[in-house]
C-alpha cells in the first residue's frame, strides 16, 4: 500500500474498474430478476388459462348432465324413449362415455351402453356441484382418467332414481398435451387427492396410467399450505433430468392444480446469452480501460521512478547521476530541480573535501609536532649531555637506549602516516589463527608484564584455518593488545579467546580496563580519532582497513568501567598451509 504503483492501481480501479464491474453485476442481477419475473408471469398465465379451461370443461359436463336429467324427469316417458335420450346425448357430447339411469336401489334401469353398465351411484365424499356429485378419477379401459357424475332425479310423477354418467377426460387430456412452453415446457394436472390426471410430456404418460400421486410435489405442497385464497404459486426445483422452473394455478371449483414446468436451461437461455454478451462487453471495456490506464500510468509513473533512482544514486554517493524527464509539467520541473541540486551537491562536495584536507593536514601537523617533538627533544637533550659526559660509560648506554626508543616511536608515526596515504598490499595464504595467536601471546608476555597486566589465551580446540596475511594480522592483534594494555590499570587482565560460529573463526580481545564512552564508539575506527594523550589515532583505523581487506569484520563493545571487547570474524577455509599440504 506504500508503493505509488499500488495506489495508482487502486485509484484506477476505484475510478473506472469498480464502477464498471458494479454496473455489470447490477445489470446481470436485474436481467436475471426481470427474466425470472417474465418467465413466471407468462407461465402463470398459461396455467391460469388451463385451469379455466378445465373448470369450464367439468362445468359443461355438469350442465349436460342436468339437461339430460331435465329431459328424463318429464312424465309419461317410455323406457325406449329414455334409452333414446341417453344414447342421443352420448353421441352428441363426447365428454360422456356412458349415461345410465339407476333406480332408487342403484339397479340399472336404462343405459346408453350396450351390455352391462359400468357405473354406479357416486360416493358422497366426492366433489359436489350443488345436486351433482363427481367421484374421484380412475383410469378407464383406455387407461385414460375418468370419473362418474351423478344426479338424483326427483321428478314429480316422472322418473325417480339416479342419473349417472361416466365423464371421459380424453379431450381435456389432449388439451393439456397440446400446451407447450418453448420446446420442452409442458403442463400437468393434479387432483385434490394428488392423482396425476394428465402430463404433456410423452415420456411421462405411463405415470398418468399408473395414477401416480404428486402430493409431495413442491408446488402442490406450497398451494396446499397457502390455503384456499391463494390461487397461484411458483418455485425452482430439481426435476428428474434438469432443474425446472415451475408455476401452479388452482382450479377452485375442483381443488385441482395445474402445473406448468419448463427447464431452467430453456427458460433462462436468452438471459444467459445476454449475460455472456454483457460479460464479454464488460470484459472488453475493462481490457481497454486497463490498457489505457497502464499506458497513461507508465507515462505518469516512469518519471517518478527515474527520480527515485536518481535520488538513491545520489544517496549512495554517485553524484554524477542525472535524470532525463521530457515533460513540461510539474514532474519535468522536479527533474530539472533534481539535476540542479545534484550539480550543487558536487560543488559542495568539492568544497567539503578541500576543507577536510585542510583540517586533516592541520590535525596531522599538530599530531606530528606533538608526537615527534618529544622524541626529538629527548634526543637533543641527550646529545647535549653526551658532550659533557662522554667518558661516562653508563650514560652512553642510557643515551643509546633513549635514542633507539625515541627513533622507534618516530618511525612508527611515520609508518602509520604512510599506511594511511598508501595502504600496504596484502597477500592471502591459509594460516592457523590459534597458532598465530599463541605465538603472539608468548612474544608479548614481557611487554604486558611491565605494565602489571596479565595476558592469557583461551583458544578453541583444534586449528582454525582462514585466508589471511600473517604479518598484517599480527600487527592488528598487537595493536589491539597494546591498546588494551594502555587502557587497563595494573592488576587487570587481557584475555584473547577464539571459537567457531556459523562457519567463521571468531577472535575476541577483551580487557578489564576503563572502557570507552558510548558516544565515541561510533567514531573509534575513523582516522585521527584517539582517546589517548599521545598518538595520531591511526591504529584502529588501519586495523579496520586490514581486516576488511582480508574479507573479515571487526566490531567493538564497551562499558565504561567494565572493560572493552574487540571481536574479529573471518570465514573459515578448507585450504591448508603449504607445509601441511606437502605432508
Amino acid at each position: 500500500m506504500n508503493r505509488i504503483t499500488t495506489r495508482f492501481a487502486l485509484h484506477l480501479a476505484t475510478a473506472a474498474v469498480v464502477p464498471l464491474l458494479l454496473y455489470g453485476v447490477v445489470s446481470v442481477i436485474s436481467l436475471q430478476q426481470g427474466t425470472r419475473s417474465t418467465v413466471i408471469e407468462g407461465n402463470t398465465n398459461v396455467a391460469l388459462r388451463a385451469a379455466e379451461h378445465i373448470e369450464l370443461h367439468i362445468g359443461n359436463s355438469v350442465k349436460i348432465l342436468r339437461a339430460v336429467a331435465a329431459d328424463l324427469e318429464h312424465t309419461g316417458l317410455e323406457r325406449w324413449q329414455q334409452d333414446r335420450i341417453l344414447k342421443n346425448f352420448v353421441l352428441e357430447f363426447p365428454e360422456f362415455a356412458e349415461l345410465t339411469l339407476l333406480d332408487e336401489a342403484g339397479a340399472p334401469v336404462v343405459s346408453s351402453r350396450i351390455g352391462r353398465p359400468g357405473v354406479s351411484v357416486p360416493d358422497a365424499d366426492g366433489t359436489s356441484f350443488g345436486e351433482v356429485f363427481l367421484s374421484p378419477f380412475t383410469p378407464d379401459d383406455d387407461l385414460l382418467p375418468a370419473a362418474v357424475l351423478g344426479m338424483r332425479l326427483r321428478g314429480a310423477g316422472g322418473t325417480a332414481g339416479w342419473l349417472v354418467g361416466r365423464v371421459s377426460l380424453e379431450e381435456l387430456w389432449r388439451a393439456v398435451d397440446r400446451i407447450r412452453i418453448g420446446e420442452h415446457g409442458v403442463a400437468l394436472v393434479v387432483t385434490a387427492a394428488g392423482l396425476l390426471l394428465a402430463h404433456g410430456a410423452p415420456e411421462e404418460k405411463s405415470r398418468v396410467a399408473r395414477g401416480d400421486n404428486l402430493l409431495d410435489h413442491p408446488l402442490v405442497r406450497e398451494l396446499s399450505d397457502a390455503g384456499p385464497d391463494v390461487l397461484t404459486a411458483s418455485a425452482e426445483y430439481d426435476g428428474r433430468r434438469d432443474a425446472l422452473v415451475g408455476v401452479a394455478a388452482r382450479v377452485p371449483a375442483l381443488g385441482w392444480t395445474v402445473i406448468v414446468e419448463q427447464p431452467e436451461s430453456e427458460a433462462y437461455a436468452t438471459t444467459r446469452r445476454l449475460q455472456a454478451q454483457l460479460g464479454a462487453a464488460i470484459g472488453l471495456f475493462l481490457l481497454v480501460t486497463v490498457v489505457a490506464g497502464y499506458y497513461n500510468g507508465r507515462r505518469f509513473i516512469t518519471p517518478i521512478f527515474d527520480l527515485i533512482r536518481g535520488t538513491r544514486a545520489v544517496a549512495a554517493g554517485r553524484l554524477d547521476e542525472r535524470v532525463t524527464i521530457d515533460a513540461t509539467d510539474e514532474l519535468g520541473q522536479l527533474g530539472r530541480a533534481f539535476n540542479t541540486m545534484a550539480d550543487r551537491l558536487v560543488e559542495l562536495q568539492d568544497e567539503v573535501r578541500k576543507k577536510e584536507r585542510q583540517a586533516t593536514f592541520g590535525r596531522v601537523a599538530i599530531g606530528l609536532v606533538h608526537d615527534i617533538s618529544h622524541p626529538i627533544q629527548n634526543i637533543g637533550n641527550s646529545c647535549k649531555l653526551i658532550v659533557k659526559m662522554f667518558d661516562d660509560l653508563e650514560y652512553r648506554r642510557t643515551f643509546q637506549r633513549t635514542v633507539e626508543r625515541e627513533l622507534t616511536v618516530i618511525k612508527r608515526v611515520l609508518e602509520d602516516l604512510r599506511n594511511v596515504a598508501r595502504p600496504i598490499p596484502l597477500e592471502k595464504f591459509p594460516l592457523d589463527v590459534n597458532r598465530a595467536l599463541g605465538e603472539l601471546i608468548e612474544s608479548m608476555q614481557a611487554t604486558v608484564e611491565k605494565a602489571g597486566v596479565s595476558l592469557t589465551g583461551e583458544l578453541a580446540f583444534g586449528p582454525l584455518y582462514i585466508e589471511g596475511d600473517l604479518f598484517a594480522l599480527n600487527r592488528v592483534y598487537r595493536n589491539l593488545i597494546i591498546n588494551a594494555c594502555q587502557a587497563t590499570t595494573p592488576g587487570g587482565a587481557i584475555v584473547i579467546r577464539t571459537r567457531r560460529a556459523d562457519g567463521e573463526a571468531v577472535i575476541e580481545v577483551r580487557d578489564t580496563g576503563c572502557g570507552i564512552p558510548a558516544g565515541r564508539l561510533e567514531t573509534i575506527f575513523e582516522d585521527f580519532v584517539t582517546t589517548k594523550r599521545q598518538g595520531l589515532g591511526l591504529g584502529l583505523a588501519i586495523s579496520k582497513k586490514v581486516v576488511e581487506q582480508l574479507g573479515g569484520t571487526i566490531a567493538v563493545a564497551s562499558e565504561v568501567g567494565g572493560g572493552t571487547t574487540f571481536t574479529l570474524r573471518f570465514r573459515l577455509t578448507e585450504s591448508r598451509p603449504a607445509q601441511l599440504a606437502a605432508v
